[in-house]
């Protein structure tokens, strides 16, 4: 009980902890590797026992969603704007803390075997701390001051870690991808947040919470529906939703780990967590919510058809993650933060398991990304194997695997609510089953390619696959059978139970999709899948190619904006500038003039003077007589 006292008293220990072994390692460390590594993993280690902390504390004490945990300092208070920087524990929170931590530490773990021997080793712990460091904040912001602040801090992280092989053309091209496409929602973020800051006078979270409700009493939900529109542009950055989800496929550019952390527990999901945060906002809003859900719903299906023709490893994994973070938001667009905040949960553990089973292979077989260069893996790879089966029949929601829990509780909150969102739901986990069960069959089954050598990852990559593989088991139903649903949710408690006839339908489409998947790709030969290749050719170009929409934006960027672009080049060169400079030329050359008259001699300077006076006295006698001639009618 002390410790959970202590963990819930200093939990803004947990972002802290990772910060300073950034610094450590990025400033002082970054050239003793062990050291290195060994900081970093400790310090994060103890972010994530403090982390288990505050969530045990959650539960003892009862801390709830409409009666959360506070702490605060006040960080600006100017005349109308008062900012606070403090910490905001309630369950949603305090889950989020576990689940990043947890997998923050098992990437670093397993980090230790993938890149060792890796240039820039220390440097990539140190970027890996801040990365947690930043989603921490997020997580545990009581504004959202503070939440924009650590957001952006978020997304900087993801460009360093994206762009880690930065003598790669492609990584630095995938990094600034990525930076840029989330800044067009960030944009709208910020315009967002600057509204509520007018309209509310706070942003402060709990006192929003209090205050919207009131106001949409009074003046109703037209404005505040632009504002929540505004406010999701963010979301539909940093979670990759459509049509602002092209940069996260080639966030792949970087190291394995790097990808399983930011599709398994920190970038992605902030999306995510600041529409769960914000969900006394969303919820009042039904325009908003509608668009929520659908932007989720086609993101998902949409996704879910490239994942279909994909041939790279990581980016197959990379489109079901944008599939299932478009579950997520449908979840929340029909009003079930349960179930978008259990499935967050289960996904964080199948997916990082995924993510690192795929490195294992790409560890055991170097350069090799193409699925149909692998093959026969079962046998030389019998951890990873097991680690990668594990997580495909958890994202198919076969039971007794963590997805089928979540699973279950998307599609039963999309039936409640609207037939053809619950449709496309189970349209899309048929085809996850498919795409994930051709994954899976094309790299461990069938022959074994010539010129393969694979070999098992090291002990440290393997903990990490036993721990993740474990939770990808038994987290569903840990959850299911903990009442996930009164511990984190909005309003009221979630259903407590499966709906059998929707989750037995689910998993009934999932086994055919994973037959028709063995009768296509089982035998290992490439036939059966050319055969459909060719006679469905136009829709599978279609897919390949993502249905054009990084050429469409290539296009669009050069034919349009970049001919804008430089119309307004031109404009600020030749007509900003020319303006600009030319007031500025006047005094110049006033200033230029004058300033030769400094010279610094007095003989001259008596000259001068001399003239003056007499010039002065010229005119006063000149000027005098006729002056009194013009005013008094030449009378002397």
């Amino acid at each position: 009980m002390l410790f959970i006292q202590y963990a819930l008293h200093h939990a803004w220990l947990i972002p802290l902890l990772p910060a300073v072994a950034f610094v450590l390692v990025g400033f002082f460390l970054r050239r003793l590797p062990a050291v290195a590594a060994t900081v970093s993993l400790l310090l994060n280690g103890l972010s994530l026992v403090l982390a288990l902390g505050v969530a045990g504390g959650v539960i003892s004490r009862g801390i709830s969603v409409e009666q959360p945990l506070l702490q605060k300092v006040s960080w600006l208070s100017l005349p109308g704007l008062s900012v606070d920087m403090g910490v905001y524990i309630d369950p949603i929170s305090a889950m989020m803390l576990v689940v990043v931590t947890l997998v923050s530490f098992l990437v670093q773990m397993y980090s230790i075997g993938y890149m060792h021997g890796e240039e820039g080793f220390g440097r990539f712990f140190a970027y890996l701390s801040l990365f947690a460091a930043s989603m921490l904040g997020l997580v545990l912001a009581v504004n959202f001051v503070q939440m924009f602040v650590f957001w952006e801090l978020v997304g900087l992280c993801s460009y360093l870690l994206i762009g880690y092989y930065f003598h790669k053309i492609s990584a630095r091209e995938a990094a600034k991808k990525a930076f840029i496409t989330t800044r067009i929602g960030d944009f709208g973020l910020l315009m967002g947040i600057l509204f509520l800051q007018i309209l509310f006078g706070t942003l402060d979270f709990q006192q929003l919470g209090l205050a919207v409700p009131t106001y949409v009493a009074q003046n109703g939900t037209v404005l505040l529906t632009g504002v929540a529109l505004l406010i999701f542009l963010g979301p539909v950055g940093k979670s990759g939703q459509f049509p602002l989800h092209v940069w996260l496929p080639d966030a792949m550019e970087g190291p394995t780990p790097v990808s399983a952390l930011i599709h398994a527990a920190t970038m992605v999901v902030a999306g995510v967590y600041l529409v769960a945060r914000s969900f006394f906002l969303f919820n009042l809003l039904p325009s908003v919510m509608d668009a929520v859900a659908w932007t989720g719903a086609f993101t998902a299906i949409f996704a879910a058809s490239i994942a279909f023709t994909q041939r790279d490893i990581k980016r197959i994994l990379a489109y079901s993650t944008v599939s299932q973070l478009g579950y997520m938001m449908l979840a929340l667009g029909v009003g079930s933060l349960t179930a978008s905040m259990f499935h967050l949960m289960t996904h964080a553990f199948f997916k990082a398991l995924m993510f690192l089973a795929a490195g294992a292979v790409l560890h055991g077989l170097p350069n090799r990304n193409d699925i149909f260069e692998m093959g026969g893996l079962r046998h030389k790879m019998p951890v990873t194997f097991a680690a990668m089966t594990i997580g495909v029949l958890a994202i198919s929601g076969i039971p007794p695997f963590a997805g089928f829990f979540s699973k279950d509780e998307i599609l039963l909150a999309a039936f409640d609510v609207s037939l053809p969102l619950f449709t496309v739901a189970l349209i899309t986990s048929c085809m996850t089953s498919f795409y994930m069960a051709r994954l899976l069959i094309v790299v461990f089954c069938g022959p074994e390619k010539s010129g393969n050598h694979p070999h098992e990852a090291p002990l440290s990559m393997r903990i990490p696959l036993f721990v993740l593989g474990a939770l990808a088991v038994v987290g569903g139903y840990a959850g299911y059978a903990g009442h996930f649903g009164e511990w984190v949710r909005f309003g009221a408690a979630s259903h407590a139970g499966i709906h059998w006839g929707i989750a037995g339908a689910s998993t009934l489409l999932a086994l055919a999709a994973f037959g028709i998947a063995w009768k296509i790709y089982g035998s290992g030969s490439r036939k059966p899948a050319e055969q459909l290749t060719w006679r469905f050719r136009n829709a599978y170009n279609l897919s390949f190619h993502k249905y054009y929409l990084d050429e469409w934006y290539q296009w669009f960027n050069e034919s349009y904006l970049g001919e804008f672009a430089r119309n307004m080049h031109w404009m600020e060169r030749n007509i900003i500038d020319s303006v600009i400079n030319g007031i500025a030329a006047v005094p110049l050359f006033m200033g230029d003039r004058l300033r030769k008259m400094q010279t610094g001699s007095l003989q001259r300077y008596g000259v001068v003077m001399f003239c003056a006076a007499l010039l002065i006295a010229v005119s006063l006698l000149v000027l005098n007589p006729l002056l009194k001639g013009v005013w008094f009618g030449g009378a002397c």
